[in-house]
């Protein structure tokens, strides 16, 4: 691990954000960010131990330990599978799908004759990753899902992922509305494409899951939950619905 000194001297150490040592607290050091807001957004992104160690070991985002630390408990990803992954800017969760399902050709997959696949989608552009399909297209462009299931392999996913959401606009029951709709329009498009047994998570805003997208994943699903993994911020309303071993499209 990489040590720094500190302003008197002494040497504090940098950890990435499983460690139990705290990252060194950094100062902004600009003066001409003028909002407070955006002063606090800066000085939350400089002093996040999961930003660092994104930073450090190569991930797109933060957002790629969300969802580590989600399959970590759970195992949904295993060798073989098909991925899909809606709203993938900028490929944090993408990349970890690619590793977990062995979707680049390497030596291992190669041994097993497990090759995974991950099929993602954004309006944003998202660069390049080994191991992943990117197709650039708002998902709720009619033409979308079935660009998707034409990418995919056998026209089916075994995973459908979303971390989708809408710009917010700062008016919290607005915003709740949106991200739901977006939870919605791809907890529809997963009943469409997944394998039986299969699993969908999703990002959702606490405050309670609407009602029709639960009643939907209870029905198709056999087990759903919500979920904060610990890199979700605790002051964040961000939560996450997973349901897991999916029913099949007669349910």
């Amino acid at each position: 691990m990489t040590k720094k000194s500190k302003p008197g001297g002494g040497k504090g150490t940098r950890v990435g954000p499983t460690g139990g040592q705290r990252l060194l607290k950094q100062r902004l050091e600009s003066k001409r960010i003028r909002k407070p807001s955006s002063r606090a957004w800066l000085e939350r992104q400089i002093n996040d131990p999961y930003v660092a160690a994104a930073q450090r070991e190569g991930f797109r985002s933060r957002a790629a330990y969300k969802l580590t630390e989600i399959d970590d408990r759970y195992k949904f990803l295993k060798p073989g599978q098909r991925v899909v992954d809606l709203g993938a800017a900028p490929g944090g969760w993408s990349q970890i799908a690619a590793a977990r399902v062995r979707s680049q050709p390497t030596q291992s997959a190669k041994d097993t004759g497990k090759f995974g696949q991950v099929v993602a989608i954004d309006y944003l552009g998202v660069e390049a990753i080994p191991g992943v399909e990117i197709l650039e297209l708002d998902f709720m462009d009619e033409s979308a899902p079935g660009l998707l299931k034409g990418l995919l392999r056998d026209g089916g996913a075994d995973v459908v992922l979303s971390d989708m959401a809408a710009p917010t606009t700062g008016h919290t029951g607005t915003d709740h509305l949106r991200i739901m709709g977006l939870a919605e329009a791809a907890a529809a498009f997963a009943c469409e494409v997944l394998s039986p047994g299969g699993t969908f998570l999703s990002k959702v805003f606490q405050g309670g899951t609407e009602k029709d997208l639960l009643d939907l994943l209870k029905r198709s699903f056999a087990t759903v939950r919500h979920v904060k993994p610990p890199a979700s911020r605790a002051e964040s309303a961000e939560l996450y619905v997973l349901a897991t071993g999916f029913r099949g499209r007669n349910t």
